[in-house]
């Protein structure tokens, strides 16, 4: 059903009337959710901090944690005291939660847990972004920063950023299930920054590149360059949103990867990286987060790192020292 969905999405397939149909319906249940928060039928509740939404239009990934990652260490920089409210997508239970170092991705979800071990900030669970927020301030953070939240408008906010995959874009430009949106490509243009991850930024864009650094041993060990993997086959393990992007990341780098594509949040076991091939096996810092437990000695994390320009730090660095106190 995914590959399936896939192929319409983001192929040449076209969307069957049942798609077309639930689609639809679709499109109405969202608008008058739009319309009825705008109009303060429901109402946004603020934290009384200062809170920045990073997010995107499609289903699934787009870059979005590799962006809260650089954002929240440059408000530690700045010297703000962030903390990070999230759903937790994939993990078993929902009672809300804070990540503690012990926390494992079945708890809190993957992109929680990675986030948490690179920033070392306070990370909260919780399916209600407001309560999840609350949680952090009462904790000591003077910013928070929702990942995956444009669609959660309960909680108030003073800055959105919208991610775009620069490679795929917004597909076919159908809402779900018959294309890949949560909401219409109009929605972007209301956010404050469009911050494109690869491909070309196009006019009022920002442009986003992921930058891998030096290759972890998830066994254990010293860090290596990646450039000592250049010219060798390795197994490449990705399951994100857009798994391709990893594979060209290590193509780019020299190496020739075989790549093994699985699902987005995919819960590994250690059957799915028993390969035929004695090569040594590159995955995801997302994916590595979940492989720890059972890591062998060939296997290997490769982190990566947003890089956008220092225009773009600028113009939020602007647009934060604009903004009026919120009220509580």
């Amino acid at each position: 059903m995914s590959r399936n969905l896939q192929s319409i999405w983001y192929g040449d397939a076209s969307p069957g009337r049942g798609l077309r149909t639930v689609e639809a319906v679709y499109a109405q249940a969202t608008a008058l959710r739009r319309w009825l928060y705008r109009h303060d039928w429901i109402r946004r509740q603020r934290l009384g901090v200062p809170v920045i939404v990073v997010g995107n239009l499609i289903a699934g990934g787009a870059g979005k944690t590799p962006l809260t990652v650089a954002l929240v260490e440059w408000l530690r920089a700045r010297g703000w005291h962030p903390g990070v409210v999230t759903r937790g997508y994939g993990r078993k239970g929902k009672a809300a939660l804070t990540v503690q170092a012990g926390t494992t991705p079945a708890e809190a979800g993957d992109e929680p847990v990675l986030i948490a071990r690179r920033t070392g900030v306070p990370v909260r669970v919780d399916a209600d972004r407001f309560e999840g927020g609350q949680a952090l301030v009462a904790a000591g953070c003077d910013i928070v920063v929702a990942d995956d939240g444009l669609q959660h408008y309960g909680l108030a906010r003073d800055i959105e950023i919208e991610v775009v995959d620069g490679i795929r874009r917004y597909g076919n430009g159908r809402l779900l299930p018959a294309g890949p949106l949560r909401e219409p490509p109009e929605r972007g243009a209301a956010c404050d920054f469009r911050v494109v991850n690869g491909g070309t930024a196009r006019d009022g864009e920002w442009p986003m590149a992921l930058r891998l650094g030096e290759v972890v041993p998830l066994a254990g060990g010293r860090r290596r360059p990646l450039a000592e993997f250049s010219g060798r086959r390795v197994h490449a393990v990705a399951g994100i949103g857009h798994p391709r992007r990893f594979f060209a990341a290590l193509e780019a780098a020299g190496l020739r990867p075989v790549p093994h594509a699985f699902p987005d949040h995919h819960a590994f076991v250690p059957e799915d990286l028993d390969f035929p091939e004695d090569l040594p096996l590159l995955m995801t810092e997302k994916d590595a987060v979940k492989c720890a437990a059972f890591a062998q000695p060939h296997h290997w994390m490769v982190p990566a790192s947003a890089v956008l320009p220092a225009a773009f730090w600028d113009a939020l660095g602007a647009r934060l020292d604009n903004l009026e106190t919120p009220a509580a």
